[in-house]
């Protein structure tokens, strides 16, 4: 090989070595940048997605904030754990919603505010209340208003500086055996005013009590938007020997299984199970209740609901807490407050309801006088155990009556009375699930819309409804469902059947639970009843006030009134309107 050969031999073997070592520096440098960018897009992707969740994030709770759709809002949360939760509204529908949400809107402690101490909440025992003199030279007279100032302080005595507090009023006359509530007004500055309608001479004793503190409320209102599963359902399914007790509510998070869909197809009533292992969904038979969730406050919180120091505890006058109510001025004890000023709708008066608003009711005092009152009736009884005690109570005062032998279980029924020689029936049926009820045969679970759409109506039939007690554990949103669908069930009944009367219970006041009734608290319960009053509003229904009648009344409150209150509101329900 000659000398040039050997150096371009040379030249060439250092290039290719070159190149070769440049395609592998390449190799990797391509490799690197690869690697490098894969990690950028990865990072920005986690970078947007973390921004979106923030900004949405911030926007809900920007939302949730105000005093409007907070209750919406908290439903479309829920759209991650339960994805089939609600149904879409119609524009009508969403609007009516959240006109509704907007007008039980409860006043809530300052934004951005840490929950206080104990000491810094509302305490009935340092506050007050004091009568606002009259205009008259400190006389009453019967048809005048009386007026109180309320005076929040927390449990060091000093005055609250915001509203929120849950309280009721009622102003009674042991020796007259009478009794009316008040109207609460919330000025959100810590003082309150509660206003009467005087009805009745002699004496009228003022009586305030703190149902519930601001905070209190604060609690409660968090527990009914982001804990539906306060209280929890089952279903047992069997086929041949095999059974399985499943899981139930109105919603169920899906990532904890397949769910069995038992929405109603003709009310769109929705409730879910999940599907057992080894059957199918249609081997449900049987639905019950599960029992109440356990751990759902702090104890910081729990101290917000102790009986006996802040949960239905009375504000004490600051001076005197009675008054003496004059004759009516002209002479005429007839002269009445407007009943729609101070939505006032009767008052007790020795022992006796007595109606307002151009209502009368005649006073059945035998049973004779009931049984010829519901000759040729037909009366079909909708609703919870509370309406149950209707049913109850008219079987122990017509003795004609005979109770057929369903063989149903004691509390669900459904419940069938006749007496066959004045043609009267009485029927009671279940609404349908949610229900806290020992164990029904799915067969019984009847929705009320359903069962309205099968009545023919007419002038000699009566519908009474009451649905309320077992929706408090769940978004009011989920009530105002359940009513749309009723409603629109009675308005399909009227337009069918105008005569046909139907009568609407409304909630009432209860006894405090043992756990502060973090589950079924009166002021749960009034924003439930603010609703119905608000849907059933402008149709040809008759409402049976039960929240003011048990306000009214002596008797301590209880979930299922004692029998006085239930006979006035059977007596008034008879005496309704069109019954003759």
């Amino acid at each position: 090989m000659t000398l040039f050969s050997l150096q371009l031999w040379q030249i060439i073997s250092k290039t290719t070595c070159t190149v070769t070592m440049f395609r592998s520096v390449l190799k990797y440098i391509l490799s690197f940048v690869t690697l490098f960018g894969l990690i950028f897009l990865l990072r920005n992707i986690t970078i947007g997605q973390n921004f979106r969740m923030s900004a949405l994030y911030e926007f809900q709770n920007r939302i949730q904030s105000s005093n409007q759709s907070r209750s919406r809002l908290t439903l479309h949360d829920n759209h991650t754990l339960y994805p089939h939760w609600g149904q879409p509204l119609s524009p009508e529908e969403e609007l009516e919603e959240g006109d509704l949400l907007d007008s039980i809107a409860w006043p809530q402690p300052p934004p951005g505010s840490a929950p206080p101490n104990l000491s810094r909440t509302s305490d009935p025992a340092h506050s007050l209340f004091t009568i606002v003199p009259s205009k008259n030279e400190q006389r009453w007279y019967v048809g005048d208003q009386l007026e109180v100032q309320v005076h929040l302080h927390d449990f060091e005595g000093r005055p609250k500086r915001y509203g929120g507090d849950f309280l009721l009023a009622r102003l009674h006359s042991p020796k007259c055996k009478a009794g009316v509530a008040g109207q609460v007004l919330d000025h959100k500055n810590g003082l309150y005013s509660a206003r009467f309608p005087l009805l009745w001479e002699g004496s009228a004793q003022v009586a305030v009590t703190m149902v519930h503190s601001s905070e209190a409320v604060a609690v409660l209102r968090r527990l009914r938007e982001k804990r539906p599963d306060r209280v929890y359902f089952f279903s047992f399914f069997r086929r041949g020997n095999h059974s399985e007790k499943m899981l139930c509510n109105v919603c169920l998070p899906q990532d904890e299984g397949p769910l069995c869909n038992f929405t109603d197809p003709h009310s769109g009533d929705q409730w879910f199970c999940y599907k057992p292992k080894m059957l199918s969904c249609d081997a449900r038979y049987s639905h019950s209740m599960g029992g109440y969730a356990k751990n759902l406050i702090t104890e910081k919180e729990a101290l917000l609901f102790k009986r006996g120091k802040n949960v239905k505890v009375a504000i004490h006058a600051s001076t005197t807490d009675t008054i003496n109510v004059l004759p009516a001025r002209n002479g005429s004890s007839s002269q009445k407050p407007d009943p729609v000023k101070l939505a006032t709708s009767g008052y007790y008066y020795q022992d006796s309801w007595r109606p307002l608003g151009g209502v009368t009711m005649r006073q059945f005092d035998t049973p004779s006088a009931i049984t010829q009152c519901l000759t040729n009736k037909l009366v079909y009884m909708y609703g919870d155990s509370t309406l149950r005690q209707w049913f109850e109570f008219l079987l122990t005062v017509l003795p004609d009556m005979k109770k057929l032998n369903l063989e149903n279980p004691k509390k669900s029924g459904p419940f069938m009375a006749v007496d066959s020689t004045r043609n009267i029936l009485l029927e009671y049926r279940f609404h349908g699930p949610p229900i806290r009820i020992q164990p029904v045969m799915v067969s019984e679970l009847r929705y009320i819309a359903n069962e309205l759409d099968g009545l023919t109506g007419g002038p000699n039939t009566v519908v009474v409804l009451g649905i309320w007690a077992h929706f408090s554990t769940f978004p009011v949103e989920v009530y105002m469902h359940r009513l749309r669908h009723i409603r629109k069930a009675v308005a399909r009944l009227l337009d069918r059947a105008r005569e046909t009367v139907v009568v609407i219970r409304t909630a009432n006041p209860q006894e405090p639970g043992r756990a502060g009734n973090v589950y079924n608290s009166d002021w749960l319960m009034l924003q439930q009843d603010a609703v119905l009053r608000s849907m059933f509003k402008g149709l040809d229904v008759m409402l049976v006030d039960a929240w003011q009648m048990c306000l009214a009344h002596r008797l301590p409150h209880n979930l299922h009134p004692p029998r006085a209150i239930v006979k006035d509101m059977a007596k008034l329900t008879i005496d309704f309107g069109r019954w003759q």
